[in-house]
């Protein structure tokens, strides 16, 4: 199993995203999104690619997206390592005396996986309720 930076397609993404049911954006937007992507992750197992994880941001405010784990992978690892990998980054790159806000929304049932990296559920004692509103064409 290889680990590879900075190396996803569209049709890797669109080919994870349908594995696990997810609806797919527009070509143009994918394209423009990983092209955007300050870090990508991707895992390649035989020649397949089995898993990504994307991270975009500022340098200050960070999200976390686009983390799929085919599902004849899952359970073995794979999305633990590719978070730790993407907050290394943001780690690496926050200066001494600075701080980085590192935030992501989890599919549905998926919250305990990312408590357990350290992540809060919101609301908590800083934040109110996350958000977030979609635009269809």
């Amino acid at each position: 199993m290889e680990y590879r930076e900075n190396s996803l397609t569209y049709q890797e993404y669109v080919s994870l995203r349908s594995s696990v049911g997810w609806n797919n954006f527009a070509e143009e937007q994918v394209s423009n999104s990983i092209s955007k992507s300050i870090y990508n992750i991707t895992v390649v197992d035989d020649n397949r690619t089995i898993a990504m994880g994307r991270l975009i941001g500022d340098g200050i405010y960070y999200l976390i997206v686009d983390i799929v784990v085919n599902p004849e992978f899952q359970g073995n690892g794979i999305g633990s390592k590719i978070i730790d990998m993407l907050l290394a980054y943001v780690d690496d790159r926050t200066p001494i005396g600075g701080r980085s806000s590192v935030q992501l929304i989890a599919e549905q049932g998926k919250e305990e996986f990312y408590i357990k990296k350290g992540f809060k559920l919101i609301p908590h004692e800083f934040c109110g309720s996350g958000m977030r509103k979609i635009i269809r064409k």
